[in-house]
């Protein structure tokens, strides 16, 4: 009799895990599903907000719509460095059309055996072209910290204003990287010399 309701207790703990184990499965699997058939749903229904907005807050669609491809304007990226660093931009010059949402990637890299802060500032050339340069991502937005020997991508991510003049057919962007809080080099100490002099 014993051995019997083993033998149940044993099938019955059997099927119970088989059962577990279906339920896992379909669980694990309607979870892989859900990613396309939420894409599928919000490219049906059009509410893809989570990655169809821009910064702007409009939807690609919108933003599209504003982009000017019968006109292209040729964009320079130059930089200028005021301390101990390299600072370039990936590329020297793009195309692109109004309206357009571009990247531009500047390296930058500190050689020295200390950690550097500075800050980037922009200029622009032709100075009408600066009300309608529109950055939406850059590093000059806030002060950089720079590890010893640390090298790094930092991107700017902008759009020209359709709105730009038709006359101006080159914009140069140009960044000054300065160093701040520069260390300066400790004074000897007063009684130093003399017991320098005297040894």
């Amino acid at each position: 009799m014993q051995a019997q309701d083993k033998a149940l207790e044993k099938r019955f703990n059997r099927g119970m895990l088989m059962r577990l184990l279906v339920v896992v499965t379909l669980m694990f699997g309607f979870g892989y599903a859900l990613v396309p058939l939420y894409r599928a749903i919000c490219d049906l229904t059009g509410i893809n907000v989570v990655t169809t907005r821009d910064l702007y807050g409009a939807s690609n669609a919108v933003r599209n719509t504003q982009v000017d491809r019968s006109r292209t304007i040729t964009v320079e990226f130059d930089s200028n460095t005021r301390g101990p660093f390299a600072f370039r931009p990936v590329r020297h010059s793009m195309e692109v059309h109004p309206g357009e949402l571009t990247t531009i990637v500047y390296e930058v890299a500190n050689g020295q055996p200390r950690d550097i802060s500075a800050q980037a500032i922009p200029s622009y050339a032709p100075k009408q072209a600066t009300e309608y340069f529109r950055k939406v991502e850059c590093f000059c937005f806030k002060q950089q910290t720079l590890k010893a020997n640390e090298a790094r991508e930092m991107p700017v991510v902008f759009v020209i204003d359709p709105k730009l003049p038709k006359d101006v057919k080159n914009i140069t962007l140009s960044y000054t990287f300065f160093e701040i809080g520069t260390p300066v080099a400790q004074a000897p100490e007063a009684g130093a010399a003399p017991a320098a002099q005297g040894g």
